[in-house]
């Protein structure tokens, strides 16, 4: 499985999408799984990746939290979890992508 999760660094919730990943990761007994970092460093970046907001994760080249309208751009991401609006997935949305 191919895990990318990308971010910039004036996020302060791409700290918090990688921990909660490792907990999904755990739950589902994936912890051999490799994620792949990547930082985008400017709007034209973002642009050119169809980068949907800061953390984004990546299930196989696919963001399973958004859908094709969403806007790109190089901003922070609010996520709608079981708690309301959050800065990253919850680990229940992120345990659900890595298992699909």
């Amino acid at each position: 499985m191919d895990l990318d999760l990308r971010y910039f660094d004036g996020c302060p919730h791409w700290r918090t999408a990688e921990e909660r990943l490792r907990q999904a990761l755990a739950t589902s007994g994936q912890t051999d799984v490799e994620v792949t970092y990547r930082k985008v460093t400017s709007p034209e970046e973002a642009e050119r990746l169809s980068f949907r907001g800061s953390p984004t994760i990546l299930v196989g080249g696919r963001d399973p939290n958004a859908s094709e309208s969403a806007p790109v751009g190089f901003a922070c991401r609010i996520y709608q979890t079981e708690a309301g609006a959050e800065g990253a997935p919850s680990v229940a949305q992120l345990s659900r992508a890595v298992r699909a």
